[in-house]
C-alpha cells in the first residue's frame, strides 16, 4: 500500500478540512492511505474519524508559538520517517509558510505537491509580503502545483508556474448533502424557531467570509420581515466582534450564533436561504455544500467563482450594493423565484458540472499513484 502524507487539517474543520475529508473518505484505502502531519498538539478536526479510517495522525509545535520546537520537531519527525512517503501533499491558504515542503526535499519526499485553496491574503501584510516573497522560490520545492479556481492558481503561482496548475476541484458527497425535512425540524426546534424564514451562513467567524455586512443586510431586512431569523456556524476570531455589532443593530434576539457544528447536513436543512457574501474566496466547500442541500444561494458577484454555480437557484449581487439592497434582493429570492430545488435535480445537476466525489475522487487517487 502506497503512503501519502498530508498537511491541511487544523483543529477548525473548515473548507479545507472538509475538502480533505471529503477525499479521504472516497478514496480506494486498500491501495492508497493518507497520513497527516499537523501544527499543532491539540487534537485536529476529525481526528478520531481519521484514525478509524487507518490514517495517523502527527502533531508538531505551531511556528508561530514556538519556532525552536518547531524547527527540532519538523526535522525530527522527517529523519524518522524517511522513506515512508512516495508523496507530501500541502494544503495551505498561502505560501507564508513552505517548510513542509523544504523539509520534504531534504529528506527525500520525491513527490511535493502544494494546493492553493485561496485567492487573496487572509493574514496580516506581513504574512502576505512573506507570500510574494516565497512565490519565487516555490518552485524550487515542489514538483506539482495544484489549486481549487483559476482565481487561487494566479495568486498562488502566475508567471511559469501558472502554466503547470491544476485544478482540483472541491468535490463532495452530494448524497450527505441531501435535504432532511427530519433534521430541519431538529434544529429549528433545537433553536426555539420552529417557523419562520431561517436565513444561514457557515464559515469562520473571519473578515473574509463578511459576517458583518451579513448582519448589516439582516437587521435591513428585519424591518420588512419581522419573521426572519439568522443563524452563523462557526468560531473564530471576529466572534465578540460580531456579537456587539449585533447588540448594536438591535437583532441580537433574531440572531444564534450556533459555533462549530457537526452535522453541517442537519443546519442546511434547516435554513431557508445561505447568504454568502465573502470579500474573497478560492472555491468554497461551503457553498458546494449549500448548493448540494437544493437551498437558495445568494452570494457575492466577482467573488465567487462562475465554475461554482451548480443550481439555477444560485444567484449573486455586487458587494458594492447597500445592505438594504442585499435585504430587498432576500425578499424577491423569498417571494417569486421559489424555494429548495429537489434532491434528484440536485444529484444530476452536480455530476454534469464535476463536482461530485465519487468521480473526482478515483481521478485525484489515480493522480497520486502515477
Amino acid at each position: 500500500m502506497d503512503r501519502i502524507l498530508v498537511f491541511g487539517m487544523t483543529e477548525n474543520p473548515g473548507g479545507v478540512e472538509s475538502f480533505l475529508m471529503n477525499y479521504y473518505r472516497n478514496i480506494d484505502r486498500d491501495r492508497l492511505q493518507f497520513d497527516f502531519l499537523c501544527n499543532s498538539h491539540r487534537p485536529v478536526a476529525y481526528e478520531d474519524e481519521l484514525k478509524s479510517l487507518g490514517a495517523k495522525t502527527y502533531h508538531v509545535a505551531a511556528r508561530s508559538e514556538d519556532f525552536g520546537r518547531y524547527r527540532r520537531e519538523l526535522d525530527a519527525f522527517f529523519q524518522e520517517t524517511k522513506g515512508r512517503y512516495r508523496a507530501i501533499w500541502v494544503n495551505v491558504s498561502s505560501l507564508a509558510n513552505i517548510d513542509y515542503l523544504k523539509y520534504a526535499k531534504k529528506y527525500g519526499i520525491p513527490r511535493r505537491i502544494i494546493h492553493s485553496h485561496n485567492s487573496r491574503n487572509m493574514d496580516s501584510a506581513l504574512r502576505g509580503m512573506v507570500h510574494r516573497l516565497n512565490r519565487l522560490t516555490v518552485g524550487w520545492y515542489a514538483t506539482d502545483f495544484w489549486a481549487c479556481s483559476g482565481d487561487a492558481a494566479d495568486w498562488f503561482y502566475g508567471g511559469r508556474l501558472r502554466g503547470k496548475a491544476v485544478l482540483v476541484r472541491n468535490a463532495i458527497s452530494v448524497e450527505t448533502f441531501a435535504f432532511s425535512e427530519e433534521k430541519r425540524q431538529a434544529v429549528r426546534e433545537g433553536l426555539k424557531w420552529p417557523d419562520g424564514f431561517l436565513i444561514g451562513n457557515i464559515g469562520r467567524l473571519h473578515f473574509q467570509k463578511n459576517q458583518k455586512f451579513i448582519l448589516q443586510i439582516f437587521a435591513a431586512l428585519q424591518k420588512e420581515m419581522p419573521d426572519c431569523r439568522l443563524v452563523l456556524v462557526g468560531a473564530g476570531e471576529d466572534e465578540q466582534m460580531l456579537k456587539t455589532a449585533a447588540k448594536d443593530l438591535k437583532i441580537a434576539d433574531s440572531v444564534c450564533f450556533a459555533g462549530v457544528q457537526r452535522d453541517i447536513p442537519a443546519y442546511l436543512s434547516a435554513f431557508d436561504l445561505f447568504l454568502f457574501p465573502s470579500l474573497f474566496e478560492g472555491l468554497s466547500v461551503a457553498a458546494l455544500e449549500a448548493q448540494a442541500s437544493g437551498i437558495p444561494v445568494l452570494a457575492s458577484e466577482g467573488v465567487i467563482p462562475q465554475e461554482l454555480r451548480i443550481n439555477e437557484n444560485f444567484w449573486t449581487m455586487s458587494l458594492q450594493e447597500s445592505a438594504a439592497e442585499w435585504a430587498k434582493r432576500v425578499r424577491e429570492i423569498r417571494e417569486n423565484r421559489g424555494g429548495r430545488i429537489p434532491s434528484a435535480q440536485v444529484k444530476e445537476n452536480f455530476q454534469r458540472c464535476g463536482y461530485e466525489i465519487g468521480t473526482e475522487a478515483a481521478r485525484m487517487q489515480r493522480e497520486l499513484l502515477r
